[in-house]
């Protein structure tokens, strides 16, 4: 990846005190060109969510799981976190059949007890637990691109980050995982063995950093977390337990100790490099 490039996405997203401002987000013309030239920011899309759904079906049927597999363990080492969503990506895209929007509700707006609005969603997208639009006009594929680099991206399972994000990593070369992607990965699944049973996802993520050559930030080690719920690994056994206090937390909100992770998802992904 182009150094030069990243940095002007992060600068045009990022500071030392964190989010910039949406008045703040200016990037030059020239360093949007070279940016761009790089393969690094975009211009701004729109699309339907049928010809997203098309999209992702290609997809599925070009990248193979061994590639999002190994994207996934060779970013435990090399910290390439542009890599790691893939596998959730992956793993979202063949649920997906072709299908037409199927507009069903999905909330309200309230205003003195009265129903002011509603919002919708795709009923057969929702089934398979993605978050979709019917269409996407002008959506900016730079805050994409921005939190998957730094941080593995955090919207697994929205549909346009999922077409997005096998998009990119379609592109790259993965090469094999090393010893020290594999004696990571069997320290995360060790650290979930370890979990009391009633332990929350925040005690996981404290325990991550107990494994040995993993290097990541809390909130990188949060969207790990999330990655691995998206793809299945962490599943939760039940869906109705209480949630503890105010928290981030999406797919792996309602995971717990007890339900340790799916052995067979694990072995389907990741058997080759564990045996």
């Amino acid at each position: 990846m182009d150094k030069k490039a990243k940095k002007i996405l992060f600068n045009t997203y990022w500071s030392s005190k964190g989010w910039k401002m949406d008045e703040e987000r200016q990037t030059t013309p020239e360093d949007f060109a070279y940016a761009k030239e790089k393969g690094v920011m975009f211009d701004p899309i729109t699309i339907t969510h049928d010809e997203c759904v098309k999209r992702l079906v290609e997809l599925a049927g070009s990248v193979s799981m061994e590639q999002v597999a190994k994207g996934f363990l060779c970013s435990l080492s090399t910290r390439r976190l542009d890599w790691r969503s893939a596998v959730s990506s992956y793993e979202t895209a063949c649920s997906l059949t072709e299908h037409k929007y199927t507009p069903m509700e999905s909330g309200h707006f309230y205003e003195d007890g009265v129903v002011v609005g509603t919002t919708y969603t795709c009923g057969v997208c929702s089934a398979l637990g993605c978050r979709v639009f019917e269409e996407y006009e002008k959506d900016d594929l730079n805050v994409l691109n921005f939190e998957r680099i730094k941080w593995g991206g955090v919207r697994q399972g929205e549909l346009l980050y999922t077409m997005f994000d096998l998009e990119q990593f379609a592109k790259e070369e993965i090469p094999e995982p090393v010893e020290e992607d594999i004696a990571i990965f069997r320290g995360i699944l060790q650290a979930v063995k370890s979990c009391k049973p009633g332990d929350y996802p925040g005690v996981l993520r404290d325990k991550l950093t107990e494994v040995e050559g993993l290097k990541a930030n809390k909130a990188e080690r949060s969207v790990l977390l999330e990655i691995l719920a998206c793809l299945g690994v962490l599943a939760p056994k039940a869906y109705n337990r209480p949630e503890a206090g105010k928290h981030d937390w999406d797919y792996v909100a309602q995971w717990r100790g007890e339900d340790g992770y799916d052995e067979e998802v694990v072995e389907k992904y990741f058997g080759k490099y564990l045996k």
